[in-house]
């Protein structure tokens, strides 16, 4: 049986594939379409990436050390009724260097479109078992974010050598050019 976190919440993994999916609704009557891009930062621990291939995104969909892989770029959201983007990862092939990985959603060309996070409904974040398809962990984004245009959802982390993870729900300013800046 699935556990639904809370912010702040962590559990032990216990797995060595999974699948973080994200999924979201964009409110009816907002205009244009809402294009959320979900991203991995796998970092060290100085809270930086070893190289921009460790940045994965529909421009880059897999990680230089094959862990983390993107299913691509869904630019509408809302459409599967589910899972709109999923980031596969095996645990196994993470570098060594690579302390976290941590899963944001931003929103693509957010200022031109005028769009925030307070115009989305929905929104999730999901870990299952890539083998069997069974659902771990989810956590739903409840919080407001009126002014927000990206997201840090969760992330795994290594804590000795098991690999946990932690609902964080934190929102920010400054869509994905935000954490490029932050993680780089």
């Amino acid at each position: 049986m699935a556990i639904n976190l809370t912010k702040g919440q962590r559990i032990e993994i216990g797995l060595s594939k999974v699948n973080v999916a994200l999924g979201w609704d964009p409110n009816q009557g907002t205009g244009s379409d809402f294009d959320l891009d979900a991203c991995a930062f796998m970092v060290g621990s100085n809270r930086k990436l070893p190289g921009d291939d460790f940045f994965v995104f529909y421009n880059n969909p897999q990680s230089p050390d094959e862990a983390v892989e993107s299913s691509g770029d869904d630019t509408t959201g809302g459409s599967s009724g589910g899972d709109d983007e999923t980031l596969s990862v095996d645990l196994d092939k993470v570098d060594p260097q690579v302390q976290e990985i941590i899963f944001t959603v931003t929103i693509h060309d957010c200022e031109a479109r005028k769009q925030n996070f307070g115009q989305i409904r929905n929104s999730f974040i999901r870990i299952y078992n890539a083998r069997n398809n069974e659902e771990i962990a989810r956590y739903d984004l409840d919080e407001d974010f009126s002014i927000e245009t990206a997201v840090e959802f969760g992330r795994l982390y290594r804590k000795g050598t098991e690999w946990k993870f932690e609902a964080m729900g934190i929102g920010y300013k400054g869509g994905l050019q935000y954490f490029v800046d932050k993680y780089a």
